[in-house]
Protein backbone atom coordinates (compact mmCIF):
# COMPACT_ATOMS: atom_id res chain seq x y z
CA UNK A 1 0.00 0.00 0.00
CA UNK A 2 0.98 3.49 -0.78
CA UNK A 3 -0.43 6.83 -0.17
CA UNK A 4 1.04 10.48 -1.20
CA UNK A 5 0.64 12.54 1.50
CA UNK A 6 1.37 16.49 0.02
CA UNK A 7 2.13 19.92 2.24
CA UNK A 8 0.94 23.29 1.09
CA UNK A 9 2.16 26.65 2.09
CA UNK A 10 2.91 27.19 5.76
CA UNK A 11 2.25 23.42 6.29
CA UNK A 12 5.36 22.16 4.28
CA UNK A 13 7.53 24.75 6.08
CA UNK A 14 6.28 23.20 9.09
CA UNK A 15 6.96 20.16 8.41
CA UNK A 16 10.44 20.41 6.08
CA UNK A 17 8.84 18.39 3.25
CA UNK A 18 6.40 19.26 0.10
CA UNK A 19 5.53 15.24 -0.36
CA UNK A 20 6.14 12.30 1.06
CA UNK A 21 5.54 8.40 -0.05
CA UNK A 22 3.72 6.87 3.39
CA UNK A 23 3.06 2.98 3.38
CA UNK A 24 -0.27 2.47 5.49
CA UNK A 25 -2.98 4.66 6.73
CA UNK A 26 -6.39 4.12 7.31
CA UNK A 27 -7.86 7.56 7.34
CA UNK A 28 -6.67 11.47 6.54
CA UNK A 29 -5.69 11.59 10.08
CA UNK A 30 -3.24 8.72 9.99
CA UNK A 31 -1.64 9.77 7.10
CA UNK A 32 -1.17 13.38 8.98
CA UNK A 33 0.20 11.31 12.12
CA UNK A 34 2.46 9.30 10.29
CA UNK A 35 4.07 11.81 7.85
CA UNK A 36 4.50 14.52 10.35
CA UNK A 37 5.46 11.77 13.36
CA UNK A 38 2.30 12.69 15.22
CA UNK A 39 2.97 16.89 15.05
CA UNK A 40 -0.26 18.60 16.28
CA UNK A 41 -2.87 19.06 13.91
CA UNK A 42 -3.03 22.83 13.49
CA UNK A 43 -6.79 24.33 13.91
CA UNK A 44 -8.88 24.57 10.59
CA UNK A 45 -6.35 22.39 8.53
CA UNK A 46 -8.09 21.72 5.04
CA UNK A 47 -8.32 18.31 3.96
CA UNK A 48 -8.30 16.83 0.31
CA UNK A 49 -8.34 12.85 -0.75
CA UNK A 50 -7.68 12.77 -4.23
CA UNK A 51 -8.30 16.27 -5.05
CA UNK A 52 -12.08 16.45 -2.91
CA UNK A 53 -12.15 18.30 0.23
CA UNK A 54 -12.35 15.54 2.75
CA UNK A 55 -11.94 15.42 6.53
CA UNK A 56 -9.35 13.73 8.93
CA UNK A 57 -11.97 10.84 9.21
CA UNK A 58 -12.08 10.41 5.39
CA UNK A 59 -10.74 6.75 4.67
CA UNK A 60 -7.65 6.33 2.31
CA UNK A 61 -6.91 3.61 0.18
CA UNK A 62 -3.87 2.10 -1.80
CA UNK A 63 -2.66 5.04 -3.90
CA UNK A 64 -4.57 7.57 -3.02
CA UNK A 65 -3.54 11.39 -2.43
CA UNK A 66 -4.03 13.39 0.78
CA UNK A 67 -3.39 16.75 1.01
CA UNK A 68 -3.13 18.95 3.94
CA UNK A 69 -3.27 22.76 3.31
CA UNK A 70 -4.10 25.85 5.76
CA UNK A 71 -7.38 28.00 5.48
CA UNK A 72 -6.69 30.35 2.49
CA UNK A 73 -8.00 33.67 3.36
CA UNK A 74 -8.07 36.98 0.70
CA UNK A 75 -9.65 40.36 0.29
Amino acid sequence: MSIQVKFFASLREQVGVSDIAIDAAETAGDAWNIATDNAETPANLLVAVNLDYAQLNTAVFDGDEVAFFPPVTGG
